[in-house]
């Protein structure tokens, strides 16, 4: 059982659902495996709201961590603990900045990016050394800690002009502080959202070709071949050969679960007949 997951969505148009307008935004939800070190793997899951009881149906029996971005239906779901992403409160205090300002360094907004900078070296050098889950976490509490502590201090000491860009930024961390903290108590928990939100643009790239589904079986049935070509790709497999593979073993109920094993990416089986 995996503990570790990670979870973005985005928008997609879907023309004919029932009582429904063409034009009203359904969602393309993406749920994938954390850095534990094992096979990814990556689902895609089709929805006609991005309603709360959406995410919980889909995690239901999940028990573990959850890397996400700042939408708040995540939140209080059962047996899981939230991670918040450094990443987009780096990108709100990014926004902050007014323009040829950047290296500013008397200006609060720069100082934020400036903390969450440093959040992020510490993490590429831990993943230079190749450090285990536990000397990740080890080196988390030594290096990184102080680094938070004295950012929450420097942020309480923030008093920007409400609405602005700034004060954007300000409330978005602290209104997350315990799950932007989350990620030091396990060495596996990720510092961002990045890798579910690289998985998930392959979708919004073709979105801006294709447009749109006619149909809500159309969008279910994109969301399974995403998660084929994408689980082919995340697994370092060629992709037609993949497909081709699945196809030709025609997989339906009546397969056991060995049977089905065989068609992960990750099995001998498939790795045999579609490494690129």
């Amino acid at each position: 059982m995996r503990k570790y997951l990670m979870a973005d969505e985005t928008r997609v148009q879907v023309l004919n659902e029932p009582e429904r307008n063409p034009e009203t935004d359904s969602w393309m939800w993406l749920f994938r495996s954390g850095e534990d070190g094992l096979p990814p793997i990556l689902l895609y899951h089709y929805t006609e709201t991005r309603a709360k009881f959406h995410a919980a149906s889909f995690l239901q029996g999940f028990s573990g961590y959850l890397e996400t971005d700042g939408y708040q239906g995540y939140n209080n779901l059962p047996d899981i603990k939230r991670c918040s992403c450094w990443a987009h409160v780096r990108r709100y205090f990014t926004d902050a900045i007014p323009k040829g300002k950047e290296y500013d360094y008397s200006l609060p907004a720069v100082q934020g990016v400036q903390f969450c900078s440093k959040l992020f070296d510490c993490e590429r050098y831990s993943k230079a050394k190749n450090h285990t889950a536990e000397q990740r976490k080890q080196f988390r509490l030594e290096k990184e800690k102080p680094i938070l502590e004295a950012f929450w201090n420097w942020l309480d000491q923030q008093r920007p002009n409400k609405g602005t860009r700034l004060a954007k930024a300000v409330n978005y961390a602290q209104n997350r502080k315990d799950t932007l903290m989350t990620y030091l108590e396990d060495g596996h928990c990720s510092l961002s959202n990045n890798l579910s939100e690289n998985a998930i643009r392959p979708f919004t790239v073709g979105r801006k070709n294709w447009l749109f589904s006619a149909s809500p079986k159309g969008a279910a049935s994109s969301a399974i071949v995403y998660t084929m070509v994408e689980m082919a790709k995340a697994n370092d497999l060629n992709t037609y050969k993949y497909l081709t593979y699945l196809l030709s073993q025609r997989p339906d109920a009546k397969m056991s679960d060995e049977q089905l094993e065989q068609l992960a990416p990750w099995s001998e089986t498939a790795k045999a007949n579609c490494q690129n």
